[in-house]
């Protein structure tokens, strides 16, 4: 088989496309022919050396990838409900960038028909992130008043698709205006560019009742304080990344604005968030993928809204595996509107 693997940490070069054994299942495991893998911007934190359950989970070198789509090649001991065969997409606790993987049977979907691999690669780490976010975390309703940063990319478009389903009202914001007309498409009631007016006094225009009942922030230091304290009473703020903290270009971070960026964190104190009565929530969610029951429950009623027309797979942009640099530099560069995929 084929795999992407990061020696250590760095810049773009540090991705190598190498050829390794086969994997054998083990037992309870489903070997994927993966035709299909997700690019998602905890990848390139990974090769950078700055994502913490990589190094609690593998450790150098790595292969990133949290998702990928093909077929079924190989059934480990005791794995039931699956065929040779059968088209499927699996969520990965690292691995993804392979020709091949094995993967525990929970963590394994039927494809929905419909969906292409490359769809289906591009499909469950930012609808699981959205959901677990918008359901789990901020128990989103009905009438909600809704911000969510970076609304164009992955995760922020699976977010407006959600809130839309939760009969929320999703105000979006986006970096720069060729990106409002997709984040209107996907139900956001306004749109605001912050490259073109100032973002928080948009926000305050189209808050209410004080502010936002949910503002979901992948951003980090430069929006965390000011999302805090654009919630409404009984607001709840969910933070999901760190993007500013990292570059947009070169593919290395600036070890020294980490640091800088890591102090001017906003810390939240619990007695002022009683009296204030709002609240911060954060989540990581290589995490989750053990929790069975919340996996399963997730990707049946995502595949439920899909079927019915009310969520729809985010737009792609497709690149051989030879080019995953090429992925990742443009990943970062902030410019691209909904999901990457590498294609085998």
């Amino acid at each position: 088989m084929r795999k992407v693997v990061i020696p250590r940490s760095g810049g773009y070069e540090r991705l190598r496309l190498e050829e390794a054994p086969d994997p054998l299942p083990r037992p309870g495991e489903v070997v994927v022919a993966v035709e299909a893998a997700g690019v998602n911007y905890a990848d390139c934190v990974i090769r950078m050396g700055w994502y913490e359950s990589a190094a609690e989970y593998v450790g150098w070198p790595i292969t990133p990838g949290f998702e990928v789509a093909g077929t079924v090649c190989a059934l480990g001991e005791g794995v039931e409900g699956l065929a040779v065969g059968a088209d499927v997409l699996a969520v990965t606790r690292f691995g993804g960038y392979a020709s091949r993987v094995a993967v525990p049977r929970h963590q394994v979907f039927s494809r929905p028909k419909g969906l292409d691999a490359a769809a289906g690669a591009g499909f469950p780490t930012v609808f699981l992130t959205a959901y677990y976010a918008l359901f789990e975390a901020a128990h989103a309703r009905a009438g909600d008043r809704v911000l969510v940063h970076s609304a164009a990319g992955g995760v922020g478009g699976a977010l407006v698709q959600l809130g839309r389903v939760a009969e929320a009202e999703v105000v979006g914001v986006v970096g720069a205006a060729h990106k409002m007309e997709a984040v209107r498409k996907l139900g956001a009631i306004c749109v605001i560019d912050k490259s073109s007016e100032d973002l928080w006094a948009a926000a305050e225009r189209h808050g209410r009742d004080g502010g936002y009942d949910i503002v979901l922030d992948g951003n980090g230091v430069t929006t965390l304080k000011q999302s805090y304290r654009h919630l409404a009473p009984a607001g709840r703020l969910v933070t999901y990344g760190f993007h500013s903290m990292f570059p947009r270009r070169g593919g290395r971070p600036n070890v020294v604005r980490l640091a800088l960026d890591y102090l001017r964190m906003p810390r939240f104190h619990p007695v002022r968030m009683a009296n204030e009565n709002r609240s911060v929530l954060g989540f990581n969610l290589s995490y989750l993928f053990g929790k069975r029951e919340l996996l399963a429950e997730a990707m049946r009623r995502l595949f439920g809204w899909l079927a019915a027309g009310r969520i729809q797979p985010p737009p792609l942009t497709r690149y051989p595996v030879e080019r995953v640099a090429d992925a990742h530099r443009d990943l970062e560069s902030g410019q691209t509107v909904g999901k990457l995929v590498l294609t085998f």
